[in-house]
């Protein structure tokens, strides 16, 4: 199974367009060590021609011609991905399905019900398609019950319902139902290995524990640093916890949580412009390199 990030940056990717924190500042000056990042997204194949699109995110244009084997040119036009899933209807998980309307057949998007909702009332991303070659939904059900994809020989994919929350738009802003967030346990029955991918968490919980301790690779969510972070620079009063995101640093944080699993390679997806880990050189990324924590960037591959 072959996993090819996209994008590993949270909403606004990294530097952010109109962001002048001590980050996106010192990247564009050049005074700190740092990496540009596009909004967070992956791509999966089970035989290294047909890829499964995790999320499309408004950079995915930027991101597709910097991969340049999802575009194998076969035909007039074409492209390699043969599915996608959606994990959550974020703005920075669904924006790019717009871009990608000019696809020669409807699109087989797997995504929950909930997700379904919010995207074709509050944000109707589904009804605009249907103007162009529509899309083919399929349900992902939130009982654990694995699935597959027909372009995907060998993959079995069980959706995990997370504790995090629903876009500003739906309904269930700040009430959320099960399928409003996803992680997805991704497992190549030929090698037996897998992956759980979840760019946007919450809670912790016992079920969701599970998953990442039988992991063979976590990309889990690295939004921020501190739950106040945001505040603290003077962007946002809300903390990331009501915006369904866990930190690192905290008492029961990402870090403490990963740091007692002994299987899993641990890798931080999703990170906020403002996390202080985005600086090579910070003391909060000796931490997390001193506990074998990873940072996801584009252009990453991963093969189990």
């Amino acid at each position: 199974m072959y996993i090819h990030v996209l994008g590993s940056g949270a909403g606004g990717g990294f530097p952010q367009w109109n962001c002048n924190c001590e980050n996106c500042k010192g990247v564009r000056a050049g005074t700190i060590k740092a990496t540009p990042r596009t909004q967070s997204s992956i791509a999966v194949s089970a035989n290294g021609s047909d890829w499964i699109l995790f999320n499309a995110s408004p950079d995915i244009k930027r991101q597709l011609d910097d991969f340049t084997v999802i575009q194998p040119a076969r035909h007039v036009r074409d492209t390699a991905i043969t599915a996608i899933v959606i994990t959550d209807a974020q703005i920075d998980h669904v924006t790019g399905l717009l871009t990608l309307r000019e696809h020669n057949k409807p699109w087989d998007i797997y995504c929950t019900d909930a997700v379904k909702g919010d995207l074709t009332t509050g944000f109707p991303v589904f009804n605009i398609l249907g103007h162009f070659r529509g899309i083919n939904h399929h349900e992902v059900a939130t009982d654990q019950t694995p699935f597959s994809i027909p372009t995907a020989e060998g993959i079995e994919f069980t959706a995990v319902p997370l504790l995090s929350n629903a876009p500003p738009y739906s309904p269930h802003r700040g009430n959320t139902v099960p399928g409003d967030n996803i992680g997805m346990n991704i497992k190549d029955t030929r090698s037996g290995k897998s992956l759980f991918y979840a760019p946007g968490l919450g809670v912790a919980e016992p079920h969701v524990l599970e998953y990442m301790r039988n992991a063979d690779v976590i990309l889990v969510d690295g939004t921020v640093w501190t739950d106040d972070e945001m505040s603290k620079e003077g962007i946002s009063d809300k903390r990331a916890s009501e915006m369904g995101h866990l930190d690192q640093s905290s008492d029961g944080g990402i870090m403490s949580i990963l740091n007692a699993m002994e299987k899993p390679r641990k890798i931080l997806i999703h990170i906020n412009n403002t996390n202080p880990i985005l600086n090579e050189e910070s003391s909060q990324r000796a931490t997390l390199n001193k506990a074998k924590i990873e940072l996801a960037y584009d252009g990453m591959d991963i093969e189990l």
